[in-house]
C-alpha cells in the first residue's frame, strides 16, 4: 500500500511541478501584459459551493462526542475504505463529510447511545478530484493542493501553505481560473502590508501560480 501511496502522490506532485515550471519560466522571460484584478465577489452559484467528496489517501480526523477511546484518525485506503474502532472496514470514498458522519452513526447506534459523529478532512490525498481543491504551485512555503472549503479566500490559502518563499514575487502571481481566465494577485502586499483589499475569494479548481523574483 506504501508504494500505490508514494506512486499517487509523486505523480501528482510532478504535475504541479511542471505546470508551475512552465510559468515561472515564462515569467523569467518577460512580465507580458498586465493582467486584470481577481474579482472581489463570486457567482451566486460558486458562492454555494462544491461539496467536497473524500478521496483516497485524503486523511480524516473522526469525533465521537462522549466516546474518546472511538474517535480516531484515518487515512482513507487506495480502495476507499476505513477502519475504526468497533466499524471495520467501511467505504469512505465518494462520500462527503457529513454523509460519512451519518453513515457511522448509523452503525455505531447498536453500541453507542445516540452517537454524534463529526467527520474532518485535515489533509488532502491525491486520489480527489482537482476540481474541489485549490492549487498552488510555484514560490509558495510549502505547494501543494488543499481541499476547498465554502468561503475559503487567498489569504486561508496563504495559510495552508505557509505562506510566501523568501524569493517569491508575490505581487506577479497569477489566479488560473476554469483553465481559461487569468487574473493578476497581489499575495506581497496582503503578506507583508495586511493589504486586505488584496484579499479575494476563491473557487474550488482554482490554480495559483507564484513566480519567483528576477534579481
Amino acid at each position: 500500500m506504501r508504494e500505490i501511496i508514494n506512486t499517487s502522490q509523486s505523480f501528482a506532485r510532478g504535475s504541479l511541478w511542471c505546470l508551475g515550471f512552465v510559468v515561472l519560466l515564462l515569467t523569467a522571460c518577460g512580465r507580458g501584459p498586465e493582467l486584470p484584478a481577481a474579482p472581489t465577489t463570486l457567482a451566486e452559484s460558486d458562492l454555494e459551493g462544491v461539496p467536497y467528496v473524500i478521496g483516497a489517501l485524503d486523511t480524516l480526523d473522526i469525533f465521537v462526542w462522549r466516546a474518546p477511546e472511538l474517535s480516531a484518525s484515518v487515512l482513507v485506503r487506495p480502495d476507499g475504505r476505513i477502519s475504526l474502532p468497533l466499524v471495520q472496514s467501511l467505504d469512505a470514498a465518494g462520500k462527503t463529510p457529513e454523509a460519512l458522519a451519518e453513515e457511522i452513526e448509523t452503525a455505531l447506534a447498536e453500541l453507542v447511545q445516540s452517537p454524534d459523529v463529526t467527520v474532518l478532512v485535515t489533509s488532502f490525498g491525491f486520489g480527489s478530484g482537482a476540481e474541489q481543491t485549490v492549487r498552488v504551485v510555484g514560490e509558495a512555503q510549502t505547494p501543494t493542493a488543499i481541499p476547498y472549503r465554502n468561503g475559503m479566500t487567498l489569504l486561508d490559502v496563504l495559510i495552508a501553505v505557509g505562506g510566501l518563499s523568501e524569493f517569491a514575487a508575490g505581487n506577479r502571481a497569477v489566479l488560473v481560473r476554469n483553465d481559461t481566465d487569468s487574473y493578476g494577485l497581489r499575495l506581497r502586499d496582503l503578506v507583508d502590508n495586511g493589504d486586505i483589499s488584496a484579499d479575494v475569494p476563491v473557487r474550488p479548481g482554482d490554480v495559483i501560480i507564484i513566480p519567483q523574483s528576477i534579481l
